[in-house]
């Protein structure tokens, strides 16, 4: 074999072990965005779950519109920052804020944020909407909470794309149990 031919495949050789690097790289990268994903999928749901930020979620999505048609309330919200059992506004706005962020940037996918949570961020959203448009106003930056109007707005187009929600259409339901509709329909009417 000449010496031509002994560098041609010493060379094809190399070409496929850095292709081969190229590719196992590319499979790690892939593999560690994943990791990451679950990591911050993890952490979402547990704040979501928590008892604390529950709370807050309560306070903002159906104690709030209350509180914004009397007028000695509407006075407190307006002192920033926000005082007492108002600070639970930033909490719910600022949490959404993280994870619109993280939506952004890629770092959780946008389907599974919007599949797992949409409910959820629309309707803190909706609640906070009046509050939000009066503090960016107040301080003069319109780009506050940015991340959770984008994750409020990607949530938004999923429930319209999705009205009867995601179920495959191409799997069985379950059979519904309505014996707990029946007992309570029963009460009410006795």
């Amino acid at each position: 074999m000449s010496p031509e031919w002994l560098t041609a495949i010493g060379t094809l050789g190399t070409f496929v072990v850095i292709a081969a690097s190229a590719a196992a790289a590319l499979f790690q990268l892939r593999h560690m965005r994943g990791s990451n994903q679950i990591v911050a999928l993890t952490e979402c749901r547990e704040t979501l779950e928590s008892p604390e930020f529950g709370e807050a979620q309560n306070f903002v999505s159906f104690e709030l519109p209350k509180r914004l048609n009397d007028p000695a309330e509407r006075a407190k919200i307006s002192q920033i920052p926000f005082p007492g059992e108002y600070k639970q506004i930033g909490t719910v706005a600022n949490f959404f804020e993280s994870m619109g962020m993280f939506v952004k940037k890629g770092i959780i996918d946008q389907e599974l944020a919007c599949d797992f949570w949409c409910w959820s961020v629309v309707r803190n959203w909706t609640a906070l909407a009046p509050v939000i448009t009066y503090v960016r106003q107040k301080i003069g930056v319109p780009a506050l909470w940015e991340n959770f109007e984008y994750m409020a707005v990607l949530s938004d187009d999923y429930l319209r794309a999705h009205p009867g929600g995601n179920f495959p259409a191409s799997k069985r339901r379950m059979p519904q149990d309505n014996s707990l509709m029946d007992l309570i329909g029963n009460r009410n009417d006795a």
